[in-house]
């Protein structure tokens, strides 16, 4: 039986690949979207589907609607855009999952919160796994994000105690794909970006930190799978446990791309994590989920999309 979802953040970059996923599942979506990340060109194909409906909100602000789920992505993901405006990104992680746990209590309606693999800082455990509580500097320029996004998963669990809301909470690790925007300044898109148009490729530190990318098609059907899966609150971690250094993502990216690019390094900024891996035990043991698509075919299916327009831009720092 189909259901009605709201997706928060839903003309992002995961947001518009979730929707068009439940849209052809036969749901009706809501995508509710302030625009500040999201595009309207990454939900422009969705809008021929009847099920569909777009409405510009914002979550810090409370709505009322009649939903059977929520999808709850809507925060800036990358450090260039939670830290142009701080206070903003902590509303959005503390008054919008509030706004949003709000409509399901009222409506019964079962809630994911998009959490992040940034909950556990710059880890002292690795892999990371659920239990770790982390280690995160509650005061520096990242904490808008790490806290708050830790903020929010104590309200889940706070409305599951106390009214009995059916909560989900999954921490996405990094993750890349079309419809990431050009300008986003993770470090896939920026390295694409550069790559393309033989810029400098900008590395941070001396390359040697590691991250863990997961295909945005991976993330969607673990979060579709969470949600949907009956006695399980998580929070569960959604990544690829496949795990690179910084240095090796540049080369790869230059080789993929054909680029004359050279490697530059920057100083490395501050609380940017060392390491980055998931462990994924969770994931596998309770939703039979794990990530399909190895790294170099996904950055060959990303450097396409930044091949067919969107890879035009000033020189960018990843």
């Amino acid at each position: 039986m189909s259901k009605k979802i709201l997706v928060t953040g839903g003309a992002g970059f995961i947001g518009s690949h979730l929707c068009k996923f439940l849209l052809e599942k036969g749901d009706e979506v809501i995508c509710m979207d302030n625009f500040f990340t999201g595009s309207k060109k990454n939900i422009q194909p969705l809008m021929k589907y009847p099920n569909f409906d777009l409405l510009r909100h914002d979550i810090i602000q409370p709505i009322y609607l009649e939903v059977d789920q929520i999808y709850n992505l809507a925060c800036p993901a990358s450090p260039p855009h939670y830290q142009w405006d701080p206070i903003k990104t902590t509303l959005t992680s503390t008054v919008g999952i509030y706004n949003m746990l709000g409509i399901a209590k009222r409506c019964k309606a079962r809630i994911l919160q998009a959490s992040t693999s940034e909950v556990y800082g710059d880890p002292k455990e690795h892999p990371q796994k659920e239990t770790y509580r982390g280690n995160v500097n509650c005061l520096g320029p990242r904490s808008c994000y790490d806290e708050g996004k830790r903020c929010a998963e104590t309200f889940m669990m706070d409305y599951k105690r106390e009214n009995n809301v059916d909560i989900r909470i999954a921490r996405i690790f990094n993750t890349y794909g079309p419809n990431m925007a050009k300008e986003d300044g993770r470090v896939v898109s920026n390295f694409i970006i550069q790559a393309l148009n033989n810029y400098p490729i900008t590395v941070y530190g001396d390359g040697s930190q590691t991250r863990s990318f997961q295909y945005i098609t991976d993330l969607i059907k673990g979060l579709y799978s969470l949600m949907n899966k009956e006695n399980f609150t998580g929070p569960v971690n959604l990544g690829n446990p496949d795990e690179f250094t910084i240095l090796e993502l540049a080369e790869k990216v230059i080789e993929k791309t054909n680029s004359s690019s050279k490697i530059t390094y920057k100083p490395l900024p501050e609380d940017d994590p060392l390491q980055r891996k998931p462990d994924i035990t969770l994931a596998k043991e309770k939703l039979d989920w794990q990530p399909k698509i190895k790294l170099e075919q996904g950055l060959k299916e990303t450097i396409e999309y930044f091949k067919n327009g969107n890879s035009t831009m000033e020189s960018v720092d990843s």
